[in-house]
């Protein structure tokens, strides 16, 4: 009973290792914590979940059913499948640090009707970016995509990033946990910045 009682430990212990390791890459130890690690875990799968039929599917299977459409509708069959009341609830589950180490609020004004919105964009020189910037070493498309985003201030129209993609697949291994970290954000920003209504509040 002693023997099978360890063995049953000794399994648990390994499920879970292989659990918190999987998602693990270089690049995402060298710029955040382990917390903050679990959170991008987090951030990923939540997306995978929203995009895939079948909760056992992988991104590579789901994202390939659904990319001739996203070239055709500028995402929208993405975005139409992401549920943005989950995605909120989402940002309360992950840590302050790993929100603000990707994203920030600013305003954004549209002068026809006058009104002032919040809006999410990328953090300037944050963990996220950094964490770019060391990806686009060994990934020329990465490179390319990261120098946009910070001289843009904010992440490429998704058209672009999803030409980027269908142009350069060798570059974009849906099997990598960066890649899926990448893509994951990328299209939840977009998801947050179409269907948020916030009015802006001015901190003083």
């Amino acid at each position: 009973m002693k023997t099978q009682i360890r063995i049953l430990l000794i399994i648990s212990v390994l499920v879970l290792k292989s659990c918190s390791t999987g998602f693990s890459t270089s690049e995402l130890r060298n710029n955040f914590s382990k917390e903050e690690i679990a959170d991008l875990q987090r951030i990923t799968e939540y997306f995978n979940n929203q995009i895939c039929e079948d909760e056992n599917s992988d991104l590579r299977s789901c994202f390939h059913k659904v990319f001739p459409d996203l070239l055709e509708d500028d995402g929208q069959s993405v975005l139409d499948n992401v549920d943005f009341e989950k995605q909120k609830e989402l940002y309360h589950s992950i840590s302050k640090s790993t929100f603000e180490g990707i994203w920030e609020f600013r305003k954004a004004k549209y002068y026809s009707t006058g009104l002032e919105l919040k809006t999410i964009t990328s953090r300037y020189n944050g963990k996220y970016q950094k964490y770019l910037v060391e990806l686009g070493k060994n990934n020329t498309e990465i490179k390319k995509y990261t120098e946009d985003l910070i001289d843009s201030g904010d992440f490429e129209p998704i058209n672009s990033f999803q030409l980027r993609i269908y142009k350069n697949p060798s570059k974009f291994n849906l099997d990598n946990p960066n890649i899926q970290l990448v893509i994951a954000v990328h299209y939840l920003t977009y998801n947050d910045q179409q269907k948020r209504t916030d009015k802006w509040i001015s901190e003083k």
